[in-house]
């Protein structure tokens, strides 16, 4: 009975190691902020069509050639992709930056939504507004948008907020306008047609629904006046001022001053700033990589990496763009 009885002593004492042991082990496999030492870190990006699919994927590269465990998959890109970050279903994500913007401060798609916790790694290429219309519309500024019919993107859109904020600039609101709530597909078709005036087109350029336009028509890209800009970036500080460059579409002779809002890579405060360093110093060391992944990514610099910000910066990442 003695010995029985210290058999299942030393069998319980064995089961109760092993499980302090595991318990340990698990504990160790990630900081007490969510940073995780040993992966695996999943990349939230857009559609399979889209650029964030192919440059998050490199970054899953890079960061695996780096021996960090990364993967990227396919979202429906910034709301969604934010939406991942607070469900902790996702540890990095590209998103815009002016979308990032409002979940932070609980406005436009996320009025009563409010999500606090978000921080930027980096900024990475601009996604530019673009102001459309035809030559022979005889629009030169948006202040010339009183009484027209005016695509502003799908309604609820970031593309759409950008619209009204451009305005706003120019003292021009929804009274005073003909509102279209059109994709950017509907408003080429439109614009072609006759149907609206000008369209608004939030996107990397050149963007294929203003290419079409242009193919088949004499088009007029409306320029942002500087201190219209400026005034813009005061009230939100996501958006950065751009020159679209002549000949990006057919019968477009001159730059064009614009601005755009940043796609951006952010993480959550769950990220510590060890590991937010860490990734931003291997992403940025391997630009190379990054940059051929898409066109659009020939624009991501260590030097343009804190433009257009809109939230706080993982503290990692920042000291590491301040080297």
């Amino acid at each position: 009975m003695r010995k029985v009885s210290k058999f299942m002593l030393l069998c319980l004492m064995l089961v109760m190691t092993t499980f302090f042991v595991s318990g340990c082990g698990e504990q160790g496999g990630g900081s007490k902020d969510g940073a995780k030492s040993d992966g695996p870190i999943n990349i939230a990006t857009g559609g399979t069509a889209g650029t964030y699919y192919p440059i998050g994927g490199a970054m899953a590269e890079i960061l695996n050639q780096e021996g960090m465990r990364a993967s990227a998959q396919s979202t429906g890109a910034s709301v969604a992709n934010i939406n991942m970050l607070k469900e902790g279903a996702v540890d990095l994500a590209i998103v815009q930056n002016d979308v990032a913007f409002y979940a932070v401060n609980g406005t436009e798609m996320f009025k009563d939504k409010k999500i606090e916790n978000l921080r930027a790694i980096a900024s990475l290429y601009p996604e530019t507004c673009q102001i459309v219309t035809l030559e022979k519309n005889g629009i030169n500024s948006v202040a010339d948008f009183k009484g027209k019919k005016i695509a502003v993107g799908s309604q609820g859109s970031g593309a759409e907020a950008n619209a009204r904020q451009i305005m706003a600039a120019y003292g021009v609101n929804y009274e005073d306008i003909e509102v279209q709530f059109l994709s950017f597909g509907e408003a080429a078709v439109a614009l072609k047609n006759g149907e609206v005036d000008a369209a608004f087109v939030t996107a990397g350029y050149p963007t294929a629904a203003v290419q079409d336009i242009a193919s088949q028509e004499k088009i007029k890209l409306i320029p942002i006046d500087e201190e219209k800009a400026d005034a813009l970036i005061k009230d939100f500080p996501f958006y950065t001022k751009t020159k679209i460059p002549s000949g990006t579409y057919s019968g477009i002779e001159n730059e064009t001053p614009a601005v755009s809002v940043m796609a951006m890579l952010i993480s959550t405060d769950k990220m510590s700033p060890e590991v937010g360093g860490k990734i931003a110093s291997a992403l940025f060391n391997n630009l190379g990589k990054l940059r051929s992944s898409h066109a659009v990514a020939e624009m991501i610099s260590k030097e343009n990496a804190a433009n257009g910000i809109s939230i706080t910066m993982n503290t990692g990442a920042e000291e590491f763009f301040k080297k």
